[in-house]
Parts: C-alpha cells; sequence; structure tokens
C-alpha cells in the first residue's frame, strides 16, 4: 500500500507490503499525482516495505528522476540495506539522498 502525504514544500510517499510487479498497475497514477504536485521534496518512507524488486526500483528511480528534472530531491527514509543494494545495481542510488539517521519504528516495521 502506498499512501501520500503532503506539506507546502514536501510529499511523503509511505510505502508498506511490497513494492514489485504485483503492485505495478498503481505506480503511473501514484506517479502522476506526485508530479502534480509539483513540491521540491519528495520523502520515500520505507520503512514498511517487506520486498522490492527491479519494478519496485524502477518505480522509485522514476520518482526520483521526474523530481530531479524540475530541481527538486528524492530522500529515501527508512530503506533497508538489500533495497538500497537493488538501487545500486540499477545504477540510480544517487538519484536519492539515503536518510541513514531516521529510525524506524517497530509499528512502522511491523506494518
Amino acid at each position: 500500500m502506498i499512501q501520500i502525504a503532503t506539506s507546502p514544500a514536501t510529499t511523503t510517499l509511505t510505502i508498506t507490503g511490497d513494492l514489485d510487479l504485483a503492485e505495478r498497475d498503481q505506480f503511473p497514477e501514484i506517479t502522476a499525482r506526485v508530479v502534480g504536485l509539483r513540491r521540491q521534496l519528495l520523502v520515500l518512507d520505507m520503512c514498511g516495505v517487506t520486498f522490492m524488486d527491479s519494478t519496485g526500483a524502477a518505480f522509485l528511480i522514476a520518482l526520483a528522476d521526474a523530481g530531479r528534472r524540475r530541481g527538486g530531491a528524492t530522500v529515501l527514509r527508512g530503506c533497508d540495506e538489500r533495497d538500497l543494494f537493488v538501487l545500486e545495481v540499477c545504477g540510480a542510488l544517487d538519484l536519492f539522498r539515503v536518510d541513514a539517521e531516521h529510525a524506524c519504528s517497530h509499528d512502522e516495521a511491523s506494518a
């Protein structure tokens, strides 16, 4: 599940469950909504992600690339080492700022 929250300068996507091929049908609509909001900062809260494949990585990359083209930034929060590795293998880790100091709460991780 992907939830969208906004503030005047930031859009936050809170992602829970699997971010993979089975979820791909919702990616174009979410991407269009996020791009349409035109916020300078996109925060991807990954604390509740249980699995991400290359399809999920491509979704995150598309979001980050769209933000970068507008002069914005994308922050990964609560992303585990496995998911960072997937983005690194895709050659896209440099599109993101990684919030290494964020500590996921137990409730987020089990959502």
